[in-house]
């Protein structure tokens, strides 16, 4: 069976879509099958694993709305072992055409349905927002994993996606996968206590791994790659591979780099 794995985080900036793309890459060049599905419409995650996004005719969007079959949208990237389903800044405008339709929120999840024996692990892009899309998702997921800028702001918005997490993981058997910090720089003082604060709330779900600032990292999206591809041997890239590592373990799986 697979694991389905949200990505969210209603607050913008934080390496939501790094984390998705570079985690599912990670876990590929670990031996593990891997799909990402770009939920978000800004459709970032489509575009870093370099899928060109004017030459597509079916999407996400066609998955949730015309109920067209996810295999018939998922596209192969450079990477072995990772597919991805696209998206297109059309996805902004499935909220509004979801919100006469019955099942709506259920639309993902029943599209994944027939995919729990194809893939190990699929990965969900989140929008940064807690709107239709995002709740889709976390429905449609086994588990949630929150990526969290090292900075004050961050502690504010982590209140609001707590309190709708634990919402959603007490209607529908949801988990809460782990916290992991992005964009971390050891020589600021704030990041270290926003980890220590975080670690009292969360406690063992904070993952060791820290994704540190790179420009590499910053760079890779616009080249079409995931920092595995564009700087293998960077700090970015060491960090995502040992962050699946981690991921790996608490599942209690082996790997292999493939």
């Amino acid at each position: 069976m697979s694991k389905i794995i949200a990505v969210a985080n209603q607050k913008g900036g934080v390496g939501k879509t790094t984390t998705s793309v570079n985690l599912a890459a990670s876990l590929a060049h670990l031996g593990q099958e891997c799909l990402l599905i770009d939920m978000d419409p800004q459709s970032n995650a489509t575009s870093g694993l370099g899928i060109n996004k004017n030459v597509l005719e079916k999407t996400i969007y066609d998955v949730l709305i015309d109920e067209i079959a996810l295999e018939d949208i998922i596209q192969d990237t450079a990477m072995d072992w990772l597919d991805v389903a696209p998206a297109t800044t059309d996805l902004s405008g499935a909220e509004v055409d979801l919100v006469g339709m019955d099942g709506r929120e259920r639309k993902l999840k029943n599209a994944l349905e027939k995919f729990q024996k194809v893939y190990k692990y699929i990965i969900i892009d989140c929008p940064p927002s807690l709107g239709l899309l995002t709740i889709s998702s976390l429905i449609a997921a086994d588990s949630v994993l929150i990526p969290m800028q090292c900075e004050f702001f961050a502690l504010e918005g982590l209140g609001q996606l707590s309190k709708t997490l634990f919402a959603l993981m007490q209607s529908y058997n949801l988990e809460l996968e782990g916290v992991l910090f992005t964009m971390f720089d050891s020589r600021i003082n704030l990041a270290e206590q926003v980890v220590v604060e975080v670690k009292k709330f969360f406690k063992e779900k904070v993952y060791e791994t820290k994704i540190p600032r790179t420009i590499k990292l910053a760079e890779a999206p616009s080249f079409g790659k995931p920092v595995l591809l564009y700087d293998p041997l960077g700090k970015g890239s060491l960090a995502y591979v040992d962050f699946a590592k981690e991921f790996l373990s608490k599942q209690g799986e082996s790997f292999k780099v493939s």
